[in-house]
């Protein structure tokens, strides 16, 4: 049992430095200039040894996507508990969420590459992570509605409304064409508006 153990920890070890390495390469380089090879000459081992771990470079690309979502995910689970009202707890999550696309996804183009990469594939990751933020969100909308900020109402239909809001401020895509333009709801208006929706 023992020795089990240690393999799957070697085994998490060895995963762990390829999505370090593969993340720091496509950084550097981009996601379309970066291969196996070059991953594995990071590492000093033979492609083989990548493939140990991994199927392919998009398996690599999806299981670094994976640790990025996570990160999202948990930061937006931890404002979702913070001792503070419903209203709140969403327009911080918001804003959160639209500060980390802009210094996470935009500020390094290599970056958004990789993750605008991901978006087009439509890897079921992203849809399972859409898919835990629209609960999240919705919990908070329950107990929005139970304290009396908000009126009654289907909360995972409200969450999901919620989203569609409030994507600009959190798609790559999108947030990288409206910082372009001028004739479009700034951040703040955006969140009051959809925070509004669900009090009427």
């Amino acid at each position: 049992m023992t020795e089990i153990i240690e393999q799957d920890i070697s085994r998490q070890e060895n995963v762990t430095r390829i999505l370090d390495a593969a993340e720091r390469l496509f950084r550097h380089y981009g996601y379309a200039k970066t291969n196996v090879a070059d991953i594995a000459r990071d590492l000093g081992m033979s492609p083989a040894n990548i493939y140990r771990f991994f199927a392919s470079k998009t398996e690599i690309h999806q299981g670094i996507c994976g640790r990025m979502l996570a990160a999202s995910y948990q930061m937006a689970d931890d404002i979702s508990k913070l001792p503070v009202s419903a209203t709140e707890r969403l327009r911080r999550y918001v804003h959160a969420q639209h500060k980390m696309t802009l210094e996470t996804m935009m500020d390094e183009e290599k970056v958004h590459e990789m993750v605008i990469v991901a978006i087009e594939r439509d890897w079921h990751v992203i849809e399972k992570h859409v898919d835990s933020i629209h609960r999240l969100i919705a919990d908070v909308i329950r107990e929005g509605i139970a304290a009396g900020e908000f009126v009654d109402q289907d909360a995972d239909m409200a969450s999901r409304c919620f989203g569609a809001a409030t994507v600009t401020l959190c798609h790559p895509q999108m947030v990288a064409q409206c910082l372009a333009k001028e004739n479009r709801a700034t951040p703040e208006e955006l969140v009051e508006y959809a925070i509004r929706a669900l009090k009427k």
